[in-house]
């Protein structure tokens, strides 16, 4: 609707569930009063900042598609899902353990991180990380509790940085990376839980018996790009992986 003032909701105070996207909003200061929202949808405006009051009872937060640069100033301690896809986020720098401890889903989709360095959230369960300028995975041994990995479409060419401490990872996208040697892949076996790796459009998927050499190097897998593992395939790369086990 074109708005730019918002102040008029400061007298709504019991107000739990707001929907401004698609305005013109640079300033969310009014919604200090609502003491009892619980789900915040801004998407589509010009915020510079996901900075607000903290909110006691504030769980769901939608910052999509705004000008937003860092993650300072996000405080709330009951917040489980917070997503700020398409943004101007170079760095995680500011979402603290002390003050996100409910925190279970992020979605930073579409921003221009480098690394996955400074993330200090151990309660994580689902991070989505696709489309930004990732070449280096950092600090991911904290990940204990982490069973969603999203990072299509970045600039990972190693992937060293997994941890065993990473017990609950079960799903990892890895597509459209530069990841080109099963070498790389080899690297996945500290993911004690790894079920289901997307690795298509990616250098080593153009390999001869591509899908044969990723399972012989993880036997636990059920589903490799989106397609179920079968029968007769796990007993090939069984057998593939005993007699070279028997060579060396």
């Amino acid at each position: 609707r074109g708005l730019t003032d918002i102040s008029l909701l400061k007298s709504f105070v019991h107000l739990r569930y707001v929907d401004l996207s698609e305005n013109k909003l640079h300033d969310l200061s009014a919604l200090s009063s609502l003491t009892e929202l619980l789900w915040l949808k801004v998407d589509g405006n010009l915020l510079t900042s996901a900075c607000m009051q903290e909110m006691s009872y504030l769980q769901v937060i939608s910052f999509d598609r705004n000008h937003i640069k860092d993650m300072e100033g996000i405080t709330h301690p009951r917040l489980a899902n917070l997503s700020l896809k398409e943004n101007k986020i170079q760095t995680v720098l500011g979402l603290r353990q002390d003050r996100l401890f409910s925190l279970q889903i992020l979605e930073l989709r579409g921003n221009k991180l480098k690394s996955t360095a400074e993330f200090s959230l151990p309660k994580l369960k689902k991070i989505y990380l696709a489309q930004n300028n990732i070449c280096s995975l950092e600090g991911l041994e904290g990940f204990e509790e982490l069973e969603t990995l999203h990072l299509r479409d970045n600039k990972l060419e190693t992937l060293g940085g997994f941890s065993s401490s990473m017990k609950c990872l079960q799903y990892l996208n890895l597509r459209s990376n530069g990841i080109s040697s099963f070498q790389e892949v080899e690297k996945l076996q500290v993911l004690p839980m790894l079920q289901a790796l997307v690795l298509m459009d990616n250098p080593c998927a153009d390999e001869p018996n591509y899908r044969l050499e990723v399972l012989v190097l993880l036997p636990h897998l059920q589903r490799l790009d989106k397609e179920l593992v079968e029968e007769d395939e796990q007993e090939e790369a069984a057998q593939i992986r005993q007699a070279r086990q028997e060579e060396k």
